[in-house]
């Protein structure tokens, strides 16, 4: 397919996905529960740690966290002590056990003693504007991890730096950065630019990208995402990421 054609297929599928509809069964539809921008931060930022394997089961896991939460994310989040903890016990989703869980929400709690918003910890409080995303990604990291921890809870927030292609925090950074006429991304953040954003490639956005020539390298990792995204901003340079819709929902509907 020559480029125009792809443009042209990827624009339609954009705006055929990228509607109200497709937030009920997203992982998306947690965060759309809440107005405030720290409630959103906070279990959006939960919800996409867990968002992998089967999106039903991703809901049901996040609805039980929010759950336990009292349903109040950002009070939960400052005002917890450590008696409050022993519920979260039982929680697992995958390899996302207990110690993930808890070792998270401290973290969590840590962070909103210095910072007053997400947005502010990730971008930190100066210098952002001239650090490339996978960058502002792996200090952020490095400052969710400055609690104590166990080692076994850092694979759960990943490092671009390392190679890894970190889908689930730029799905994140998608919902948070992306202003979004259909009322599906939340655009709450303004320090990050849409045209920043990084693919969150997957295994049904990898799958229609190699399909369509948009990506050649065949391991998913922070290399490819790159390639990816450099293509899209072809497309689009001010909103590469918008394609999220239309690769993923062709790749997971089996619509290609």
């Amino acid at each position: 397919m020559k480029n125009s054609d792809i443009k042209d297929l990827l624009d339609v599928k954009y705006l055929h996905f990228n509607n109200i509809g497709f937030i009920e069964k997203d992982p998306i539809s947690i965060p759309h529960q809440f107005t405030t921008k720290t409630d959103i931060e906070i279990i959006g930022f939960l919800t996409a740690t867990l968002a992998w394997g089967q999106r039903p089961v991703i809901l049901s896991k996040a609805n039980q966290l929010l759950g336990l939460m009292d349903h109040s994310p950002t009070e939960f989040i400052r005002g917890f002590k450590k008696a409050d903890l022993k519920k979260f016990r039982n929680f697992k989703h995958r390899t996302f056990n207990e110690v993930d869980c808890i070792a998270f929400l401290m973290a969590l709690q840590h962070i909103f003693m210095e910072f007053e918003c997400l947005e502010d910890a990730f971008c930190g409080k100066n210098n952002y504007e001239n650090l490339d995303l996978n960058v502002l990604i792996s200090r952020f990291r490095t400052r969710f991890f400055q609690i104590e921890h166990e080692y076994r809870s850092e694979k759960h927030l990943s490092d671009p730096l390392t190679g890894s292609a970190v889908k689930r925090i730029n799905m994140f950074l998608r919902w948070m950065v992306r202003k979004d006429s259909y009322g599906v991304d939340f655009g709450i953040w303004n320090k990050i630019k849409m045209s920043q954003l990084m693919l969150p490639l997957d295994v049904h956005s990898g799958r229609v990208a190699r399909a369509l020539g948009l990506l050649k390298r065949r391991q998913d990792d922070w290399t490819a995402v790159k390639e990816v995204t450099m293509k899209l901003q072809k497309f689009d340079p001010e909103d590469p990421v918008k394609y999220d819709f239309a690769l993923f929902g062709m790749g997971a509907e089996n619509d290609f």
